[in-house]
């Protein structure tokens, strides 16, 4: 397999990316353990697959490897088909572009000292006994890959918790150009899917030309040391999802419920050192479970195209109320405040404050990406009406994942989010209706533009990620 991994933009061509289909994992999440396995509710797993899921996968594949499904749509169709979408089947379609991630355990699950390491590592953090360590290092590398994954054997036995939040890989890592920085997952709940990850990265031969540009961020060496109520404090967690590529020199970092500031440093520290890029923002959401990642209030669609929350974009607090709070005339309330402090390299002494998240986004689109001012353009969750953005945002209007440069996958829920599209000038599109165009040769991936594809999302939506959660690119064409 040709080793490409190049990333440095949002919105260039996505050419390869990382997936993973839902799992029986999925269909074993029990009301009483939701909150712990990160999830809101309880997903009707066959709904999820087969109604919505596959749409993603094979959008992905006419976009990415048209040779992998263009003539064999009414085949894949077939109620009894889902040989094509899981690896473990002979009609699997094995794409090097839209990459499952099962695929990869599995492989490097062949030689015998990494499944041995693996599965003592995945033992010790489970706290399973030794007996359990022979009983999977003696599976075959295809059923050890989903008893890793699902928590459950071939059997039937539930061993481990399963890992449900595995679909969302935006959170696994993130590349930056040609280096692909590893996360720190925040709750205990995504342990084992951050453990299985970096075998993969640093066993698969597909990253053989990046292995030495695999970024791991260390922890606080004293963390151990310290009680428990200051250790939660002093934690270096990052997960993908707080990480953006925005350009060649220029990325993001989320601080949220998720990513915390240590880890951040961390990452400004090594980046700069390595001269991997020459500019990095850190944007500050509340820390809050409904936004979670940056990448859950705001996502780029074109270069000079942005949608976002409109709560967040701008200064919450009118500098008359402010004086008013002070002055104990008006009640005090946490406005809902987003903190930007950029860095550059060689300047890293001397940080400088950005005041809203429209202001740092238009500067990327006209300082990074070219575009001129009054060109850059804002759609707003719920389109911005009372109380459609903040319903919206919760069920992802603002996570969109662009194949190209104008033409994004996201949910077919958000009503008004998708109005405002429409009123920006973009078609939108029910996925299957999409992919039955292609398939007639009445449109292609080619010459698509200015499009916003509508996945099925009833049970989806409920796993609180989008289609920018469910994918991790390795590969765009530059911009």
């Amino acid at each position: 397999m040709e080793n490409l991994i190049q990333v440095s933009s949002e919105v260039g061509t996505l050419r390869r990316l990382l997936i993973h289909s839902p799992d029986s994992g999925l269909g074993k999440v029990v009301p009483s353990k939701a909150q712990d396995w990160l999830f809101e509710d309880i997903v009707h797993l066959d709904t999820m697959r087969r109604q919505e899921y596959d749409f993603y996968v094979k959008t992905l594949l006419y976009f990415l490897d048209p040779d992998k499904i263009k003539g064999k749509l009414a085949t894949i169709n077939a109620d009894n088909d889902r040989n094509f979408f899981k690896p473990d089947n002979p009609e699997y379609f094995n794409s090097d572009k839209v990459i499952e991630l099962q695929k990869l355990l599995s492989d490097i699950l062949e030689n015998d000292l990494v499944r041995m390491k693996l599965v003592a590592a995945a033992c010790a953090i489970e706290k399973e006994w030794y007996t359990t360590h022979d009983e999977l290092f003696n599976l075959p590398p295809i059923e050890l890959a989903k008893t890793l994954i699902s928590g459950s054997t071939p059997s039937g036995e539930m061993l481990f918790p399963p890992i449900p939040n595995f679909i969302f890989t935006r959170d696994i890592g993130i590349t930056i150009n040609n280096h692909i920085l590893l996360n720190r997952p925040k709750k205990q709940a995504r342990t084992r899917e951050a453990l299985l990850v970096q075998y993969i990265f640093f066993n698969h031969p597909i990253f053989d030309a990046v292995r030495k540009n695999l970024i791991e961020i260390p922890d606080n060496e004293t963390l151990f040391l310290l009680p428990e109520y200051e250790a939660n404090e002093a934690q270096t967690t990052l997960e993908g999802g707080d990480v953006m590529m925005v350009a060649k020199n220029h990325l993001l970092i989320g601080i949220s419920e998720r990513t915390t500031v240590n880890a951040a440093k961390q990452v400004i520290k090594i980046l700069f050192e390595k001269k991997i890029v020459d500019k990095i923002t850190l944007v500050k959401i509340p820390n809050k479970r409904d936004y979670m990642h940056i990448d859950t209030v705001f996502t780029q669609v074109k270069r000079n195209v942005w949608v976002l929350l409109g709560s967040l974009a701008k200064p919450q607090l009118k500098a008359e109320d402010e004086v008013l709070i002070k002055a104990g005339l008006l009640p005090s309330k946490k406005a809902e405040q987003v903190h930007i402090v950029q860095f550059r390299r060689g300047q890293a002494d001397e940080p400088r404050e950005i005041a809203s998240l429209e202001e740092l986004l238009t500067e990327i689109s006209i300082y990074d990406l070219g575009c001129q001012p009054l060109d850059v353009k804002f759609i707003y969750s719920g389109n911005n009406e009372f109380p459609y953005g903040a319903r919206e945002q919760w069920t992802d209007s603002c996570n969109l994942l662009a194949v190209k440069e104008g033409v994004v996958i996201g949910y077919d829920r958000n009503d008004k989010t998708l109005e405002a599209f429409k009123e920006m000038g973009f078609e939108t599109i029910k996925m299957e209706d999409l992919l039955n165009d292609f398939e007639s040769g009445k449109r292609s991936p080619e010459t698509i533009q200015n499009t916003f594809i509508m996945l099925p999302s009833a049970e989806l939506s409920r796993a609180r990620g989008g289609s920018h959660c469910m994918s991790m690119p390795i590969l765009r064409s530059e911009l």
